[in-house]
Protein backbone atom coordinates (compact mmCIF):
# COMPACT_ATOMS: atom_id res chain seq x y z
CA UNK A 1 0.00 0.00 0.00
CA UNK A 2 1.68 3.24 -0.81
CA UNK A 3 1.92 6.58 1.19
CA UNK A 4 -1.17 7.90 -0.26
CA UNK A 5 -3.82 4.87 0.01
CA UNK A 6 -2.43 4.75 4.02
CA UNK A 7 -3.40 8.40 4.44
CA UNK A 8 -6.79 8.16 2.92
CA UNK A 9 -7.39 5.43 5.06
CA UNK A 10 -5.86 7.32 7.82
CA UNK A 11 -8.09 10.91 7.33
CA UNK A 12 -11.44 8.00 6.72
CA UNK A 13 -10.98 6.57 10.01
CA UNK A 14 -10.64 9.78 11.70
CA UNK A 15 -14.25 10.77 9.67
CA UNK A 16 -15.70 7.82 11.30
CA UNK A 17 -14.60 8.63 14.23
CA UNK A 18 -15.94 12.18 14.36
CA UNK A 19 -19.32 11.04 12.55
CA UNK A 20 -20.13 8.30 14.87
CA UNK A 21 -20.29 8.03 19.23
CA UNK A 22 -20.73 6.12 21.75
CA UNK A 23 -23.36 6.38 24.33
CA UNK A 24 -21.46 8.13 27.26
CA UNK A 25 -20.02 10.52 24.33
CA UNK A 26 -23.59 11.46 23.69
CA UNK A 27 -24.68 11.33 27.12
CA UNK A 28 -21.82 13.90 27.88
CA UNK A 29 -23.01 16.19 24.83
CA UNK A 30 -26.42 16.74 25.65
CA UNK A 31 -25.36 18.26 29.32
CA UNK A 32 -22.87 20.21 27.89
CA UNK A 33 -23.59 24.00 29.03
CA UNK A 34 -20.28 25.11 28.12
CA UNK A 35 -16.96 23.78 26.64
CA UNK A 36 -13.98 25.09 29.34
CA UNK A 37 -10.78 23.55 27.60
CA UNK A 38 -8.62 20.78 27.90
CA UNK A 39 -11.17 18.30 28.02
CA UNK A 40 -13.40 20.10 30.79
CA UNK A 41 -17.08 21.11 30.33
CA UNK A 42 -20.20 22.43 32.37
CA UNK A 43 -22.46 20.06 32.63
CA UNK A 44 -25.88 20.79 33.42
CA UNK A 45 -27.23 18.25 36.49
CA UNK A 46 -30.26 16.73 36.23
CA UNK A 47 -30.92 15.00 39.75
CA UNK A 48 -28.83 15.60 42.34
CA UNK A 49 -29.51 12.93 45.16
CA UNK A 50 -28.76 13.78 49.10
CA UNK A 51 -27.94 12.05 52.22
CA UNK A 52 -27.81 13.26 55.44
CA UNK A 53 -23.95 12.19 55.79
CA UNK A 54 -23.07 14.54 53.06
CA UNK A 55 -25.85 16.39 52.22
CA UNK A 56 -26.77 17.58 55.50
CA UNK A 57 -23.32 19.32 55.59
CA UNK A 58 -23.31 21.07 52.56
CA UNK A 59 -26.90 22.34 52.94
CA UNK A 60 -25.23 23.64 56.24
CA UNK A 61 -22.62 25.66 54.43
CA UNK A 62 -25.19 27.25 51.88
CA UNK A 63 -27.54 28.35 54.02
CA UNK A 64 -24.64 29.93 55.88
CA UNK A 65 -22.76 31.18 52.70
CA UNK A 66 -26.33 33.04 51.52
CA UNK A 67 -26.65 31.43 48.50
CA UNK A 68 -30.27 29.94 47.32
CA UNK A 69 -30.56 26.73 45.95
CA UNK A 70 -30.86 26.77 42.21
CA UNK A 71 -33.17 23.91 41.44
CA UNK A 72 -35.42 22.22 44.63
CA UNK A 73 -37.65 20.18 42.27
CA UNK A 74 -34.29 18.50 40.89
CA UNK A 75 -32.84 17.79 44.44
CA UNK A 76 -34.30 14.42 46.72
CA UNK A 77 -33.21 13.72 50.04
CA UNK A 78 -33.15 10.84 51.94
CA UNK A 79 -31.63 8.96 55.43
CA UNK A 80 -29.76 6.28 54.97
CA UNK A 81 -25.93 6.08 56.37
CA UNK A 82 -25.99 7.44 59.94
CA UNK A 83 -29.15 5.70 60.80
CA UNK A 84 -30.09 2.62 63.18
CA UNK A 85 -31.64 -0.36 61.36
CA UNK A 86 -32.76 -1.82 64.57
CA UNK A 87 -36.26 -3.03 64.71
CA UNK A 88 -38.90 0.03 65.64
CA UNK A 89 -35.77 2.62 65.09
CA UNK A 90 -36.30 6.32 65.30
CA UNK A 91 -34.40 9.09 63.96
CA UNK A 92 -32.70 9.88 66.90
CA UNK A 93 -32.55 5.65 68.21
CA UNK A 94 -28.60 6.27 67.07
CA UNK A 95 -27.80 9.67 69.16
CA UNK A 96 -24.61 10.32 67.14
CA UNK A 97 -26.47 10.78 63.91
CA UNK A 98 -29.30 12.03 65.46
CA UNK A 99 -27.93 15.64 65.12
CA UNK A 100 -27.38 14.76 61.01
CA UNK A 101 -31.15 13.22 60.53
CA UNK A 102 -32.40 16.37 62.07
CA UNK A 103 -30.39 18.70 60.09
CA UNK A 104 -31.21 17.13 56.84
CA UNK A 105 -35.13 17.22 57.67
CA UNK A 106 -34.96 20.85 58.84
CA UNK A 107 -32.71 22.10 55.58
CA UNK A 108 -35.32 20.18 53.45
CA UNK A 109 -38.33 22.10 54.65
CA UNK A 110 -36.38 24.89 54.56
CA UNK A 111 -35.56 24.94 51.03
CA UNK A 112 -38.20 22.78 49.42
CA UNK A 113 -36.31 19.48 49.09
CA UNK A 114 -38.71 16.37 48.59
CA UNK A 115 -37.15 14.53 51.70
CA UNK A 116 -38.24 11.04 51.94
CA UNK A 117 -37.97 10.58 55.71
CA UNK A 118 -39.04 7.78 58.32
CA UNK A 119 -42.41 8.38 58.05
CA UNK A 120 -42.52 8.96 54.18
CA UNK A 121 -43.00 4.98 53.67
CA UNK A 122 -40.13 5.65 50.77
CA UNK A 123 -36.95 5.75 52.62
CA UNK A 124 -34.27 3.95 51.72
CA UNK A 125 -31.09 4.02 50.67
CA UNK A 126 -30.02 6.76 48.43
CA UNK A 127 -28.81 3.77 45.28
CA UNK A 128 -31.78 1.86 45.97
CA UNK A 129 -34.79 4.33 45.86
CA UNK A 130 -33.53 6.73 43.00
CA UNK A 131 -34.07 4.04 40.44
CA UNK A 132 -36.47 2.47 42.12
CA UNK A 133 -38.98 5.84 42.41
CA UNK A 134 -37.43 6.42 38.59
CA UNK A 135 -35.98 9.85 39.98
CA UNK A 136 -33.31 8.30 37.65
CA UNK A 137 -34.53 8.12 34.32
CA UNK A 138 -32.11 7.34 31.10
CA UNK A 139 -30.50 9.81 29.81
CA UNK A 140 -30.33 12.06 33.16
CA UNK A 141 -27.25 13.40 34.47
CA UNK A 142 -27.11 11.71 38.29
CA UNK A 143 -24.71 13.28 41.35
CA UNK A 144 -24.38 12.63 45.03
CA UNK A 145 -21.95 12.83 47.65
CA UNK A 146 -21.38 8.90 47.35
CA UNK A 147 -18.96 7.30 45.01
CA UNK A 148 -21.91 4.30 44.49
CA UNK A 149 -23.73 6.83 42.24
CA UNK A 150 -22.44 4.69 39.44
CA UNK A 151 -25.25 2.66 40.40
CA UNK A 152 -27.79 4.83 38.47
CA UNK A 153 -25.87 3.50 35.41
CA UNK A 154 -27.93 0.51 34.95
CA UNK A 155 -30.46 2.56 33.06
CA UNK A 156 -28.89 4.72 31.31
CA UNK A 157 -27.72 7.45 33.09
CA UNK A 158 -24.39 9.61 33.06
CA UNK A 159 -24.71 8.66 37.01
CA UNK A 160 -21.27 9.87 39.26
CA UNK A 161 -20.44 10.76 42.77
CA UNK A 162 -18.99 14.14 43.86
CA UNK A 163 -17.18 15.69 46.71
CA UNK A 164 -18.58 18.13 49.52
CA UNK A 165 -17.39 20.80 47.48
CA UNK A 166 -18.89 19.98 44.45
CA UNK A 167 -22.16 19.00 45.92
CA UNK A 168 -22.41 22.97 47.15
CA UNK A 169 -21.80 23.90 43.58
CA UNK A 170 -24.33 21.77 42.42
CA UNK A 171 -26.91 23.27 45.28
CA UNK A 172 -26.05 26.73 44.11
CA UNK A 173 -25.59 26.29 40.26
CA UNK A 174 -27.46 22.84 39.13
CA UNK A 175 -24.42 22.54 37.32
CA UNK A 176 -20.88 21.03 37.42
CA UNK A 177 -17.14 21.09 36.00
CA UNK A 178 -16.28 17.33 34.87
CA UNK A 179 -13.26 16.40 32.78
CA UNK A 180 -14.25 14.12 29.92
CA UNK A 181 -12.76 10.66 30.45
CA UNK A 182 -12.17 7.87 27.92
CA UNK A 183 -14.44 5.24 26.52
CA UNK A 184 -14.29 1.64 27.60
CA UNK A 185 -16.20 -1.11 27.25
CA UNK A 186 -16.46 -4.29 28.85
CA UNK A 187 -18.45 -7.25 27.48
CA UNK A 188 -20.20 -10.33 29.23
CA UNK A 189 -20.94 -12.86 26.58
CA UNK A 190 -22.09 -16.69 27.34
CA UNK A 191 -24.73 -18.15 29.78
CA UNK A 192 -23.77 -17.90 33.35
CA UNK A 193 -23.83 -20.94 35.40
CA UNK A 194 -25.40 -22.05 38.53
CA UNK A 195 -25.13 -20.29 41.43
CA UNK A 196 -23.07 -17.20 39.25
CA UNK A 197 -25.15 -13.68 39.68
CA UNK A 198 -24.13 -10.27 38.50
CA UNK A 199 -21.72 -9.75 41.83
CA UNK A 200 -19.77 -12.68 41.23
CA UNK A 201 -19.21 -11.31 37.07
CA UNK A 202 -17.76 -8.31 38.14
CA UNK A 203 -15.74 -9.13 41.00
CA UNK A 204 -14.46 -11.63 38.51
CA UNK A 205 -14.06 -8.67 36.17
CA UNK A 206 -12.26 -6.78 39.28
CA UNK A 207 -9.99 -9.37 40.09
CA UNK A 208 -8.62 -10.31 36.37
CA UNK A 209 -8.16 -6.61 35.22
CA UNK A 210 -7.55 -4.72 38.50
CA UNK A 211 -9.38 -1.88 41.21
CA UNK A 212 -7.52 0.42 38.97
CA UNK A 213 -8.63 -0.73 35.52
CA UNK A 214 -11.11 1.83 35.00
CA UNK A 215 -9.65 4.90 36.13
CA UNK A 216 -9.78 7.51 33.82
CA UNK A 217 -12.47 5.56 32.03
CA UNK A 218 -16.23 5.70 31.47
CA UNK A 219 -17.27 2.03 31.51
CA UNK A 220 -20.12 0.47 29.26
CA UNK A 221 -20.78 -2.81 30.16
CA UNK A 222 -22.32 -5.03 26.91
CA UNK A 223 -22.80 -8.33 25.52
CA UNK A 224 -25.27 -11.57 25.61
CA UNK A 225 -24.74 -12.12 29.59
CA UNK A 226 -25.46 -8.27 29.90
CA UNK A 227 -29.03 -8.24 27.53
CA UNK A 228 -30.27 -11.64 29.33
CA UNK A 229 -29.58 -9.38 32.99
CA UNK A 230 -32.48 -8.66 34.95
CA UNK A 231 -32.69 -4.71 36.06
CA UNK A 232 -31.76 -5.58 39.35
CA UNK A 233 -28.65 -7.32 38.86
CA UNK A 234 -27.64 -4.86 36.22
CA UNK A 235 -27.79 -1.94 39.41
CA UNK A 236 -25.83 -4.60 41.55
CA UNK A 237 -23.17 -4.64 38.55
CA UNK A 238 -22.73 -0.82 38.10
CA UNK A 239 -22.85 -0.53 41.69
CA UNK A 240 -19.16 -1.60 42.10
CA UNK A 241 -18.02 0.09 39.13
CA UNK A 242 -16.14 2.60 41.21
CA UNK A 243 -14.53 -0.71 42.99
CA UNK A 244 -13.20 -1.05 39.39
CA UNK A 245 -11.71 2.42 39.40
CA UNK A 246 -14.34 3.95 37.15
CA UNK A 247 -15.77 6.79 38.15
CA UNK A 248 -19.03 5.95 35.74
CA UNK A 249 -20.33 2.65 34.53
CA UNK A 250 -23.41 2.36 32.28
CA UNK A 251 -25.93 -0.02 30.43
CA UNK A 252 -27.42 1.08 27.50
CA UNK A 253 -31.18 1.23 27.64
CA UNK A 254 -33.22 -1.40 26.47
CA UNK A 255 -36.64 -3.39 26.46
CA UNK A 256 -35.82 -4.78 30.21
CA UNK A 257 -35.01 -1.51 31.43
CA UNK A 258 -38.14 0.51 29.71
CA UNK A 259 -41.10 -2.59 31.13
CA UNK A 260 -38.98 -1.92 35.15
CA UNK A 261 -39.68 1.71 35.03
CA UNK A 262 -42.91 2.36 33.36
CA UNK A 263 -45.45 2.79 35.94
CA UNK A 264 -42.57 4.13 38.88
CA UNK A 265 -43.70 6.96 40.72
CA UNK A 266 -41.38 9.52 38.78
CA UNK A 267 -41.89 7.95 35.03
CA UNK A 268 -43.34 9.73 32.63
CA UNK A 269 -47.26 8.37 32.36
CA UNK A 270 -48.74 7.33 29.24
CA UNK A 271 -48.38 9.11 26.42
CA UNK A 272 -45.37 11.06 27.55
CA UNK A 273 -43.62 7.57 28.40
CA UNK A 274 -44.41 6.11 25.21
CA UNK A 275 -42.77 9.32 23.65
CA UNK A 276 -39.97 9.49 26.43
CA UNK A 277 -39.35 5.38 25.71
CA UNK A 278 -38.82 6.88 22.24
CA UNK A 279 -36.16 8.86 22.90
CA UNK A 280 -34.61 6.25 25.11
CA UNK A 281 -34.29 3.70 22.80
CA UNK A 282 -32.19 5.64 21.07
CA UNK A 283 -29.48 5.84 23.03
CA UNK A 284 -26.89 3.25 22.29
CA UNK A 285 -23.67 3.55 21.28
CA UNK A 286 -22.97 3.41 17.41
CA UNK A 287 -21.95 0.12 15.46
CA UNK A 288 -18.46 1.12 14.72
CA UNK A 289 -17.74 3.71 17.31
CA UNK A 290 -14.59 4.17 18.69
CA UNK A 291 -13.81 2.79 22.42
CA UNK A 292 -10.50 3.35 23.91
CA UNK A 293 -10.03 0.23 25.30
CA UNK A 294 -12.21 -2.67 24.96
CA UNK A 295 -12.29 -6.28 27.02
CA UNK A 296 -14.09 -9.50 27.24
CA UNK A 297 -14.93 -12.09 29.35
CA UNK A 298 -16.62 -15.28 28.63
CA UNK A 299 -19.81 -15.18 31.46
CA UNK A 300 -19.69 -19.23 30.94
CA UNK A 301 -16.22 -19.73 32.28
CA UNK A 302 -16.75 -17.58 35.77
CA UNK A 303 -17.48 -19.88 38.97
CA UNK A 304 -19.42 -17.86 41.84
CA UNK A 305 -16.72 -15.76 43.52
CA UNK A 306 -15.49 -14.27 46.93
CA UNK A 307 -12.78 -12.15 47.80
CA UNK A 308 -10.01 -13.44 50.07
CA UNK A 309 -8.33 -9.71 51.00
CA UNK A 310 -8.57 -6.29 51.72
CA UNK A 311 -9.57 -5.52 48.31
CA UNK A 312 -12.21 -6.46 45.96
CA UNK A 313 -9.69 -7.00 43.14
CA UNK A 314 -8.27 -9.36 46.13
CA UNK A 315 -11.34 -11.99 44.72
CA UNK A 316 -11.26 -15.66 43.63
CA UNK A 317 -13.41 -18.82 42.47
CA UNK A 318 -15.00 -20.21 45.98
CA UNK A 319 -13.59 -23.67 44.81
CA UNK A 320 -10.11 -22.50 44.44
CA UNK A 321 -7.19 -21.91 46.54
CA UNK A 322 -5.97 -19.14 48.71
CA UNK A 323 -3.57 -16.90 46.24
CA UNK A 324 0.19 -17.29 47.75
CA UNK A 325 2.21 -14.35 47.57
CA UNK A 326 5.50 -16.23 46.83
CA UNK A 327 3.32 -16.80 43.07
CA UNK A 328 2.79 -12.88 42.92
CA UNK A 329 5.21 -10.57 41.56
CA UNK A 330 7.23 -8.66 43.96
CA UNK A 331 4.86 -5.37 43.39
CA UNK A 332 1.87 -7.24 45.06
CA UNK A 333 3.44 -9.75 46.97
CA UNK A 334 4.18 -7.77 49.86
CA UNK A 335 0.16 -6.40 49.60
CA UNK A 336 -0.77 -10.12 49.28
CA UNK A 337 1.17 -10.82 52.72
CA UNK A 338 -0.33 -7.85 54.96
CA UNK A 339 -3.68 -8.92 53.20
CA UNK A 340 -3.27 -12.43 54.51
CA UNK A 341 -2.08 -11.22 57.68
CA UNK A 342 -5.21 -9.01 57.98
CA UNK A 343 -7.89 -11.73 57.39
CA UNK A 344 -5.97 -14.46 59.14
CA UNK A 345 -5.82 -16.55 55.95
CA UNK A 346 -3.26 -19.37 54.81
CA UNK A 347 -2.10 -19.19 51.61
CA UNK A 348 -2.52 -22.46 49.38
CA UNK A 349 -5.37 -23.78 51.29
CA UNK A 350 -9.33 -23.86 50.05
CA UNK A 351 -11.18 -20.80 50.97
CA UNK A 352 -14.62 -23.24 51.24
CA UNK A 353 -14.33 -24.43 54.88
CA UNK A 354 -12.90 -21.22 56.60
CA UNK A 355 -15.59 -20.80 59.42
CA UNK A 356 -17.27 -17.37 60.07
CA UNK A 357 -19.22 -15.21 62.57
CA UNK A 358 -20.99 -12.81 60.74
CA UNK A 359 -23.22 -12.60 57.74
CA UNK A 360 -25.26 -9.29 56.36
CA UNK A 361 -27.45 -9.28 53.54
CA UNK A 362 -28.21 -5.63 52.47
CA UNK A 363 -26.13 -2.25 51.57
CA UNK A 364 -26.79 -0.24 48.36
CA UNK A 365 -25.13 -3.38 46.25
CA UNK A 366 -27.40 -6.85 47.71
CA UNK A 367 -30.59 -5.15 49.58
CA UNK A 368 -33.14 -5.25 46.53
CA UNK A 369 -36.27 -7.44 46.38
CA UNK A 370 -34.43 -10.36 43.73
CA UNK A 371 -31.63 -10.13 46.02
CA UNK A 372 -34.10 -10.94 49.29
CA UNK A 373 -35.57 -14.05 47.33
CA UNK A 374 -32.64 -15.40 45.74
CA UNK A 375 -31.32 -15.57 49.55
CA UNK A 376 -34.23 -17.06 51.17
CA UNK A 377 -34.72 -19.79 48.55
CA UNK A 378 -31.40 -20.94 50.03
CA UNK A 379 -31.88 -20.88 53.59
CA UNK A 380 -35.74 -21.60 53.14
CA UNK A 381 -36.98 -24.33 55.86
CA UNK A 382 -32.92 -24.31 57.43
CA UNK A 383 -31.28 -23.08 60.44
CA UNK A 384 -28.23 -20.47 60.47
CA UNK A 385 -25.35 -21.89 61.98
CA UNK A 386 -24.98 -21.86 65.62
CA UNK A 387 -21.76 -19.51 66.35
CA UNK A 388 -23.29 -17.44 63.60
CA UNK A 389 -25.13 -13.83 63.81
CA UNK A 390 -26.86 -13.35 60.31
CA UNK A 391 -28.76 -10.15 59.58
CA UNK A 392 -30.79 -8.91 56.57
CA UNK A 393 -31.24 -5.41 55.95
CA UNK A 394 -33.92 -4.82 53.01
CA UNK A 395 -32.54 -1.35 51.27
CA UNK A 396 -35.89 0.40 51.04
CA UNK A 397 -39.44 0.85 53.05
CA UNK A 398 -40.62 -0.32 49.70
CA UNK A 399 -38.18 -3.42 49.47
CA UNK A 400 -39.14 -4.13 53.36
CA UNK A 401 -43.20 -4.20 52.74
CA UNK A 402 -42.68 -6.24 49.45
CA UNK A 403 -40.31 -9.01 50.99
CA UNK A 404 -43.12 -9.35 53.74
CA UNK A 405 -45.93 -9.31 51.90
CA UNK A 406 -44.45 -12.64 50.04
CA UNK A 407 -43.39 -13.72 53.59
CA UNK A 408 -39.37 -13.25 53.24
CA UNK A 409 -39.56 -12.19 56.67
CA UNK A 410 -40.77 -15.18 58.03
CA UNK A 411 -38.38 -17.57 56.10
CA UNK A 412 -35.57 -15.17 57.23
CA UNK A 413 -36.88 -15.31 60.86
CA UNK A 414 -37.57 -19.24 60.94
CA UNK A 415 -33.96 -19.69 59.66
CA UNK A 416 -32.30 -17.00 62.45
CA UNK A 417 -31.93 -14.18 60.58
CA UNK A 418 -32.60 -10.85 62.39
CA UNK A 419 -34.83 -8.39 59.87
CA UNK A 420 -34.36 -4.83 60.21
CA UNK A 421 -35.08 -1.54 59.15
CA UNK A 422 -33.58 -0.23 55.96
CA UNK A 423 -30.65 2.08 55.72
CA UNK A 424 -26.81 1.29 55.03
CA UNK A 425 -25.91 -0.41 58.19
CA UNK A 426 -23.05 -2.57 58.48
CA UNK A 427 -21.98 -1.52 55.03
CA UNK A 428 -20.04 1.68 55.77
CA UNK A 429 -20.23 1.03 59.63
CA UNK A 430 -21.12 4.73 60.47
CA UNK A 431 -24.29 3.94 62.77
CA UNK A 432 -23.04 2.33 65.34
CA UNK A 433 -23.72 -1.03 63.64
CA UNK A 434 -20.50 -3.25 63.41
CA UNK A 435 -19.07 -6.16 63.21
CA UNK A 436 -17.11 -7.36 65.95
CA UNK A 437 -12.87 -6.92 66.05
CA UNK A 438 -11.90 -10.41 65.24
CA UNK A 439 -14.96 -11.69 63.75
CA UNK A 440 -14.97 -12.70 60.26
CA UNK A 441 -17.98 -11.55 58.12
CA UNK A 442 -19.51 -12.66 54.40
CA UNK A 443 -21.47 -9.46 53.20
CA UNK A 444 -22.95 -8.94 50.35
CA UNK A 445 -21.49 -4.93 50.27
CA UNK A 446 -19.44 -3.78 48.21
CA UNK A 447 -15.96 -2.68 50.22
CA UNK A 448 -13.97 -5.65 52.39
CA UNK A 449 -11.20 -2.84 53.26
CA UNK A 450 -9.45 -2.65 56.52
CA UNK A 451 -12.02 -1.84 59.18
CA UNK A 452 -14.95 -1.31 56.63
CA UNK A 453 -17.45 -3.05 58.98
CA UNK A 454 -15.87 -2.08 62.22
CA UNK A 455 -12.10 -1.79 63.55
CA UNK A 456 -10.75 -5.62 63.02
CA UNK A 457 -13.58 -6.95 61.69
CA UNK A 458 -12.42 -9.27 58.72
CA UNK A 459 -14.99 -9.41 55.21
CA UNK A 460 -15.75 -11.31 52.70
CA UNK A 461 -17.49 -9.66 49.50
CA UNK A 462 -20.17 -12.41 48.17
CA UNK A 463 -23.66 -12.43 46.23
CA UNK A 464 -26.81 -12.70 48.38
CA UNK A 465 -27.20 -16.32 48.09
CA UNK A 466 -23.79 -17.11 48.89
CA UNK A 467 -24.00 -15.42 51.94
CA UNK A 468 -27.09 -17.31 52.82
CA UNK A 469 -24.67 -20.70 51.94
CA UNK A 470 -22.03 -19.24 54.33
CA UNK A 471 -24.81 -18.27 57.54
CA UNK A 472 -26.25 -21.92 57.06
CA UNK A 473 -22.72 -23.94 57.41
CA UNK A 474 -21.07 -21.86 59.74
CA UNK A 475 -18.33 -21.03 56.89
CA UNK A 476 -17.61 -20.35 53.58
CA UNK A 477 -19.05 -22.65 51.16
CA UNK A 478 -19.29 -23.09 47.37
CA UNK A 479 -22.77 -22.01 47.05
CA UNK A 480 -24.24 -24.18 44.66
CA UNK A 481 -23.74 -27.50 47.43
CA UNK A 482 -26.80 -25.74 48.29
CA UNK A 483 -28.70 -25.20 45.46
Amino acid sequence: MGRGARALRRRARRRRRVNTATLFDKLWRAHVVRELGDGWALLHIDRHLLHEMSGAPALTELAQRGLRLRNPELTFATTDHILSTAPGRRGDTYAAGAKLWRSLGEHCAAQGIHHFDLDSGQQGIVHVIGPALALTLPGTTVVCGDSHTCTHGALGALAFGIGSTEILHVLATQTLAQRKPRNMRLRFDGVTGAGVTAKDLILHAIARFGADAGSDYAVEYAGTAITRMAMEARLTLCNLSIEFGAKYGFIAPDDTCLAWLAGRPHAPRGAAFERAAAAWRTLRSDADAHFDREEHIDASAVAPTITWGTSPEQAMPVDGLIPDPAQADAALAATWRKALDYMALEAGRPIAGTPIDFVFIGSCTNSRLDDLRAAAAVIRGRKVAARVQAWVVPGSAEVKRAAEAEGLDHVFGAAGFQWREPGCSLCVAANGERVPPGARAVSTSNRNFVGRQGPGARTHLASPAMAAAAALAGAIVDVRQAL
